[in-house]
C-alpha cells in the first residue's frame, strides 16, 4: 500500500486540532458527567433546606417556582403546592409510586427528577424538582468553555503555523546540506538563532562532509601510493626483461632480481588481501573467543628476521607466568612478522620484546617518529616515517582490534615503543 502524502505543516496543524478536541471533549462532556454526582449532592442540600418551612397554608409567593412541594398528613391527605404541574406533569398519586427513599431520583416520561423528604409521626413533606438545573449548569459550562477553547484554537493554531514555519525552513536547509554534501562550491549562509538538536544534526552534517572530503582526499592519496609501489617493481622487472633480451645484462643476475621483485609484489598482494579480509572479518564472533600462546611464535618470528639483520640484537623478556592472548595463531604471526619487519628497517643495534603484565611491549633503538605523523602511521598507505608506506601497520591495528586489543606508540628518548594492551 503506497503511504500517503501529508506535509509536516499539515501533520503538526491536524495535531493541534486534534488536541483542542480532546479538550473540548473532556471539558465539554465528560467534566460534566464526572461532576454530576456533586450537582446532584447540591440539589438534595438545595431541595432539604426549605423542608422545614413548608406546612399546609405555606404562602404561594414564597414558592420557589422551580421546587414543588408535597404535604402528605398521617390521614393521607395529600396538599401540594400550585406550582407542582410546572415541575412534573403527574398527579401526586404517580408521583409517591416513585419516592421510595428518603431522598433520590426517578425517571418520568424521559426526564429526570430529584427529591428529598422530611417525615415525622404526623406528616410527610416532600421537596420535587426537575433536571433543569444541571441542564443549565452543563449549558453555561459548555458556553464558558467553548469560546476559551475557540481562542485556544487560534492561538495554538498560530503558533503551529509560525513554529512550523521555522521547522520547515530549518529541515529545508538541512536536505539543502546533505544534497550538497559532494559539491565543494556550496556555501552555507543559514544561521541558526537557537541551540536545538537540528542545529546539532547541521553540525554533524559539516562534520561528516570535512570527514568524506578528507576520506576522498585519502584515497585519492593511497590509490596514488599504491600504484606507485607496484609500479616501481614492475618498472625494474621489465627493465630487466628488456636488458636480458637485449644481451646487456646477464641472465642469471637478472631472473634473481626479477625473482625478488616478484616477490615483493606478491608480498604486498597478500597485504592488500588479508588487509580486506580484516574488514570482514570482524563480524565473526568465533574469532573472540580463541586463545594462543605466543611465545612460540615469537621466537619462530625472531628466529627469521635475525637472518635479515645479525647486526642487530634481538631480545625477549617474559615477566608473565602466562604468555596466553586473545586470537589465532594466523593471526599474531602476522601481527608480530609485520612489527619486525618494520623494525628491522629502522633498528639501529637492538631489538627487544617484553611481555609483562599481559601487555606485550615491541621496543627498537631507531630514529624516533615524526609527531606530526605520530597518529597516522597505522592507516593504510598513508606517508609516514622517512616517507615510507605500506600496509604493515595498518595490518596489525586492525588485526589487534578484532581481538579487542589496542596498540599506542610512543617515542623514547632513544627508540621507539609499540605496545599492546
Amino acid at each position: 500500500m503506497r503511504p500517503m502524502k501529508y506535509s509536516l505543516f499539515r501533520q503538526l496543524l491536524s495535531m493541534g486540532i486534534l488536541i483542542v478536541g480532546i479538550i473540548f471533549f473532556s471539558l465539554g462532556i465528560l467534566l460534566p458527567k464526572v461532576l454530576l454526582p456533586v450537582y446532584e449532592r447540591n440539589i438534595y442540600t438545595y431541595l432539604k433546606q426549605p423542608l422545614e418551612l413548608i406546612r399546609p397554608d405555606l404562602e404561594e409567593d414564597i414558592i420557589n417556582t422551580d421546587v414543588a412541594y408535597l404535604y402528605i398528613t398521617a390521614e393521607n391527605k395529600v396538599v401540594t403546592s400550585e406550582n407542582l404541574e410546572n415541575v412534573i406533569k403527574a398527579t401526586p398519586k404517580q408521583i409517591l409510586k416513585h419516592i421510595t427513599e428518603n431522598y433520590g431520583k426517578f425517571n418520568y416520561l424521559g426526564k429526570t427528577y430529584y427529591y428529598n423528604t422530611s417525615s415525622n409521626n404526623y406528616v410527610t413533606k416532600v421537596a420535587l424538582t426537575n433536571n433543569n438545573y444541571i441542564n443549565e449548569i452543563r449549558e453555561d459550562i459548555l458556553y464558558t468553555i467553548f469560546p476559551i477553547l475557540l481562542i485556544t484554537l487560534l492561538l495554538i493554531t498560530a503558533l503551529i503555523i509560525f513554529w512550523s514555519r521555522r521547522l520547515i525552513l530549518k529541515i529545508e536547509h538541512l536536505k539543502e546540506k546533505v544534497d550538497n554534501l559532494d559539491n565543494d562550491n556550496y556555501v552555507d549562509h543559514y544561521e541558526y538563532n537557537t541551540e536545538d538538536e537540528l542545529q546539532a544534526l547541521s553540525k554533524a552534517i559539516d562534520t561528516m562532509r570535512v570527514t568524506l572530503k578528507e576520506q576522498d582526499e585519502y584515497k585519492n592519496q593511497m590509490y596514488q601510493n599504491i600504484s606507485h609501489d607496484f609500479k616501481t617493481p614492475l618498472t625494474v622487472i621489465k627493465s630487466y626483461i628488456e636488458a636480458i633480451e637485449d644481451g646487456v645484462e646477464d641472465r642469471e643476475k637478472g631472473s634473481q632480481v626479477i625473482k625478488e621483485q616478484v616477490e615483493k609484489l606478491e608480498t604486498k598482494v597478500h597485504s592488500l588481501l588479508y588487509l580486506n579480509k580484516l574488514n570482514y572479518m570482524k563480524d565473526l564472533k568465533y574469532y573472540h573467543d580463541q586463545t594462543i600462546d605466543i611465545s612460540n611464535i615469537l621466537k619462530k618470528s625472531i628466529e627469521k628476521f635475525k637472518v635479515q639483520r645479525p647486526d642487530v640484537s634481538f631480545e625477549i623478556y617474559i615477566g608473565d607466568k602466562t604468555t596466553i592472548f586473545r586470537g589465532t595463531e594466523d593471526m599474531w604471526e602476522a601481527i608480530i612478522d609485520n612489527m619486525l619487519n618494520n623494525f628491522i628497517r629502522y633498528a639501529e643495534k637492538q631489538v627487544k620484546v617484553t611481555i609483562k603484565n599481559h601487555r606485550i611491549t615491541f621496543y627498537n633503538d631507531g630514529p624516533n617518529i615524526d609527531p606530526n605523523i605520530l597518529n597516522d602511521i597505522f592507516t593504510p598507505y598513508k606517508k609516514g616515517i622517512k616517507g615510507q608506506f605500506g600496509l604493515g601497520l595498518s595490518i596489525i591495528k586492525k588485526t589487534l582490534a578484532l581481538f579487542q586489543y589496542e596498540i599506542v606508540v610512543k617515542n623514547e628518548k632513544k627508540g621507539v615503543s609499540f605496545m599492546i594492551k
